[in-house]
Order: structure tokens, then C-alpha cells, then sequence
């Protein structure tokens, strides 16, 4: 899989935040209610304080009753503007975490089956589920807060500066401290090891899936050891990974409650010379003191934050470079229906991206298949016969010469159109965990329960299905391993029959079906060619003798 650019931190929250357009109502009610709520927090300690003051002398302006009365209106208000807040944050994650998943599978909808073709799909899973799942620490807890603690922080500054400029001074600068400084250089120390987190996680899901649909090959060749040897060194490399970032975590939770405490002293120094030289009263120290310590919440919470957002943003990251990832084949939408007509290829020269040093798997090839007729392309593994099928249906795009469907390039034919028009069927049929009918239907929904069941006699697996217990309602399990390789390729077979299509394109449709069944098969296809073009892919001779004419690669 491409592992795409590795954007700066900065530039993964910018093209995070450019999804929140649609919510930014929602957001700006949700930093509108933690403003109000943090700096009622803070004043609950401040008027504590004013209270101590009172009691002491300092204040004479405002009576023991009224501290109480607004001390427990602040604490309600706190709960219930706190509530809020996080209701809507969480609404907006989960609204945007739906939203970017419709993303996401429109992406691979585009990419696909290109992107999937040899893809680790372990990674891909990864990021489909888990990365987009961590997306929600940054919309439920990170934009909100850090524009909360910008504006909760300027308000303090004012507050505490107007007392003494210098004392508001001195807060802003611990302020940036806390909320700036140490986030920005911890995600700076820990952005490496963030990415790396996260592409161990990919891998390790890769190797697990591996282990999942190959147990039983593991099995037979004695592998366990192997493979389990694999996973734990995958899994050690992740713990390695999480253990750095769980010390990065333990040395920035350390720096900033040093630099809160710092702060403090220095701001009850700085108040207590201010005093000393007559330029503020002792209920200012008091008030300017306590509102600082006080209202370091929003700026620490912005320092918490940088140590999940490690692996937030790099999850970030590799979504953004799966939304971005451009087609390999564009999809042409307002193009012309498929021509009736013969099938050319005309001296088509291909290489996949990473042999694109080499020859590649085709060069300079050229075919013709004529309508009517059964054609057979013979030839060993790795010759491009597959490769040439995957051209035929635009998976991929030719890198010299052209392929051509009634005398119009493909690339001049609407992509849905083509595919609907041909019937494929590849090498691995994929089974869905539904019923045998539902699976044979893929290839028409709409098909009556004759049809189907005329689709597998003629791809000779109906006297099968009715052998089990439900026959055609027999549910599958996941991925069809309740049934033979032979079995799964007979209803692979069957879908293309059904699907009746002008083309019908097939990759090794016998390869693991036995003598007897394959004849019934190929002499099912002798009789569907009338009005169609088949074009059948093997590299066994024998099945080459149904075909009309047979091209050697």
C-alpha cells in the first residue's frame, strides 16, 4: 500500500478542520459553553479567595452572602454548561466520524479493484476502522479545547492585568508555556513515533488476518511457529513504540505541573514586590495569585492532549492520504454505451507500478475476438493472461496501444456500462455469508428462483445445492468456507450465467473443478455463444477444447 506524504502537524488539524464546515454552528456553541463554564470554574477559586479576603479585611465591597449565593450559582451553571459542551462535541465527532467514513468508502470506490488488487488489507482495515475511530479524540476533544483555552486564557490576562499590567503579563507568558510550548514540542519529539504506532498496527493487523484465512495451510506445513515468531516480533515493535510514547507522556505530564508550579511562585514574587513598592494592595496578590492557579485547566488540557494527539494525527494522516489517493483508473460517467461489435487489442504494452523498470507483463500485444465464438488464451502463470482480462474490464489503463470494443476505445465508454455488460468471473470467487441463492443472485437481484436454479445447472452445481440440508437458502459462512474450492467456483460460474451479458470473461473457471463438471460447464458455454463473446482464460490444454480459436502467450 502506498504509504502517501507525511504531512506536518499542522497540516493533518488543517485538513481535519476543513471537514467541520458543515458542524461549525454546533462547534461554536460547544466553545461558547466551555468558555463560560472554565471561566465560572475559575471564579468559584477566585471568589473562595475573595471570601478568605473578605474575612481578613482586604474587601470591604461585597458580603459573605453574596460570595456563597454566586459560588453555588457558578458550581450549577459549571455542571450544566459542561454537560452541554460535551454533548455537543461528542455530536459533532460522531456526526463527522459518519461522515468521513461515507468518504472513505466512496474513495475506495474509486480506487477499487486496482486498490485492493495485492494491497495489505490488514493496513487497510486499520485504517477504515481504528484511525477513523481515533479521529474522535481530535473533533470531541481537541478543537473546541484548544480554541477554549485561547480565549479562556486571553480573558484572564485581561482580568489578572487589571490589577497590574505586569501580572497579566506574566500570566500570558506561563499560559503560552503550558498550552503552546510544551504541546508543540512534545508533538514535535513524538510525531515519529506516533506514525510508527500506527503502521506497526497496520502491519500486525495484516499479519493477524494472514494467520485467520491461511490456518489451515499453517497447520498442514507445521508453521505455527513460525507465524506466531512473525506476530510477537510485530507486536513487540508496537509495545516498543507505545513505551516511548507512554515516557514522552510521563516527562511532559512532569514539565508541565513544574511549570504550573513555577508559575505560581513567580506570579506570588512578582505580586508581593508589587505590593511592597505600593503599586498593588494585598487583596490584588491574593486575587491575582489564586486566579492564575486557577485557570491553568484549558492551557493543561491542551498539554494533556499532544500525548494521544500523536497518534491521532497520524492516523489523521493516513486518512487524509486515502481521501487524497488519486484512481489509477478515472471512471467515465457520461460515456457511450458499449458498441455491439468485436473485441481488438491493438499492440497493448502494460506494467504494473512497481515494474514499471521493467518490460512489464504485456508488450506489444494484439488480439481479436470475434462475437459468436469461444476464445481461448493458453499460457503459463505470470504470462498476463489475468492481467489482460483486468485491461478488458478498465481496471486498468493500457500503457501503449488500445483496447477496443466494437471499433471505440475503451476509455471512450461509460464505466458502469462496460462492467455491466460483461460477466467475469476471476481465479478466487468471493462468497458472501448469505445464502446460496443471494450469492448466485449478486448477479441479479431481481431473478426469480427458476432462474437461478437454470444458472446452476448449467455452471453444474445444482445437484449439489440440493443435496444440502436448505438447499438454496443454505447460509455460507464468511468468506464461503463452508463449501469446496470446486464448489465455490461452480456458483462463481453460475453468477456469470445468470448475469446475461454480451461478454463473459473467465479466469481459470475450472482449475479446481473436476473432469466431469468442467465438461459440463464448457459444453453449458458452447451453447450460450451464440450472440456473445466469450473469451476463456487457462492454462490447461484440455479446456482449450471448447474453444473457437485458441492465442498462445
Amino acid at each position: 500500500m502506498n504509504s502517501g506524504k507525511n504531512r506536518s502537524a499542522f497540516g493533518v488539524m488543517g485538513g481535519l478542520i476543513g471537514m467541520v464546515c458543515p458542524m461549525l454552528p454546533v462547534m461554536l456553541v460547544a466553545i461558547l459553553m466551555g468558555c463560560i463554564g472554565n471561566l465560572m470554574a475559575s471564579f468559584i477559586t477566585i471568589l473562595g479567595a475573595v471570601g478568605i479576603g473578605t474575612a481578613l479585611g482586604f474587601f470591604t465591597e461585597i458580603s459573605m452572602g453574596t460570595i456563597f449565593f454566586l459560588i453555588l450559582l457558578f458550581a450549577v451553571c459549571r455542571g450544566i454548561l459542561r454537560y452541554t459542551e460535551q454533548a455537543c462535541n461528542h455530536y459533532i465527532a460522531f456526526k463527522l466520524l459518519a461522515r468521513i467514513r461515507h468518504k472513505v468508502f466512496a474513495a475506495l470506490r474509486k480506487l477499487a479493484p486496482a486498490k485492493l488488487d495485492g494491497s495489505e488489507k490488514g493496513n487497510l482495515i486499520s485504517i477504515i476502522t481504528s484511525d477513523i475511530e481515533l479521529l474522535e479524540v481530535f473533533y470531541a476533544h481537541t478543537i473546541s479545547p484548544i480554541a477554549i483555552a485561547i480565549i479562556t486564557s486571553l480573558v484572564m490576562c485581561v482580568f489578572i492585568g487589571s490589577f497590574h499590567p505586569l501580572s497579566g503579563m506574566i500570566a500570558g507568558i506561563f499560559y503560552c508555556l503550558v498550552g503552546a510550548v510544551i504541546p508543540v514540542i512534545n508533538s514535535h519529539l513524538g510525531q515519529t513515533h506516533g506514525r510508527m504506532y500506527r503502521k506497526m498496527y497496520g502491519k500486525l493487523n495484516t499479519t493477524v488476518l494472514d494467520n485467520l484465512y491461511g490456518l489451515n495451510e499453517i497447520l498442514q506445513y507445521q508453521q505455527q511457529q513460525t507465524r506466531m515468531d512473525r506476530m510477537n516480533r510485530y507486536t513487540e515493535e508496537l509495545e516498543d513504540e507505545n513505551l516511548i510514547l507512554k515516557k514522552q507522556e510521563a516527562v511532559q505530564k512532569i514539565l508541565t505541573d513544574s511549570v504550573i508550579l513555577v508559575g505560581g511562585i513567580v506570579m506570588l514574587v512578582v505580586s508581593g514586590s508589587l505590593f511592597f513598592h505600593g503599586e498593588l494592595s494585598q487583596g490584588g496578590v491574593l486575587i491575582c495569585t489564586v486566579a492564575m492557579m486557577s485557570s491553568f485547566g484549558p492551557a493543561a488540557a491542551l498539554s494533556a492532549l499532544s500525548n494521544n494527539l500523536n497518534q491521532t494525527l497520524a492516523s489523521g494522516n493516513r486518512v487524509l492520504n486515502l481521501l487524497e489517493e488519486k484512481p489509477v483508473v478515472n471512471e467515465i460517467s457520461n460515456g457511450i454505451s458499449v458498441p455491439d461489435g468485436d473485441i481488438h487489442i491493438n499492440h497493448v504494452s502494460f506494467a504494473y507500478a512497481d515494474e514499471k523498470e521493467t518490460e512489464g507483463v504485456l508488450q506489444d500485444f494484439s488480439a481479436h475476438f470475434e462475437k459468436n465464438k469461444i476464445h481461448g488464451i493458453l499460457g503459463k502463470s505470470g504470462c498476463g493472461k489475468s492481467t489482460l482480462l483486468k485491461l478488458l474490464m478498465r481496471f486498468y489503463e493500457t500503457d501503449k496501444g488500445a483496447v477496443e470494443y466494437g471499433g471505440k476505445n475503451v476509455n471512450e465508454i461509460d464505466t458502469c456500462s462496460l462492467r455491466k455488460h460483461i460477466a467475469y468471473v476471476t481465479q478466487d470467487t468471493f462468497l458472501f455469508g448469505d445464502t446460496i441463492e443471494n450469492n448466485i443472485k449478486i448477479a441479479k437481484e431481481d431473478a426469480t428462483r427458476e432462474e437461478v436454479i437454470e444458472a446452476a445447472k448449467k455452471a453444474s452445481v445444482h445437484e449439489f445445492i440440493c443435496s444440502l440440508p436448505e438447499g438454496y437458502d443454505t447460509k455460507l459462512s464468511e468468506l464461503g468456507e463452508s463449501v469446496s474450492g470446486g464448489e465455490r467456483q461452480r456458483i462463481g460460474v453460475a453468477r456469470a450465467f445468470l448475469h446475461q451479458s454480451g461478454i463473459i470473461l473467465l479466469d481459470e473457471p475450472t482449475s479446481n473443478i473436476d473432469s466431469l463438471n468442467e465438461g459440463i460447464i464448457l459444453k453449458s458455454l458452447n451453447l450460450e455463444k451464440k450472440d456473445k463473446t466469450i473469451i476463456l482464460v487457462s492454462h490447461r490444454k484440455s479446456t482449450m477444447g471448447i474453444a473457437d480459436d485458441v492465442i498462445a502467450m
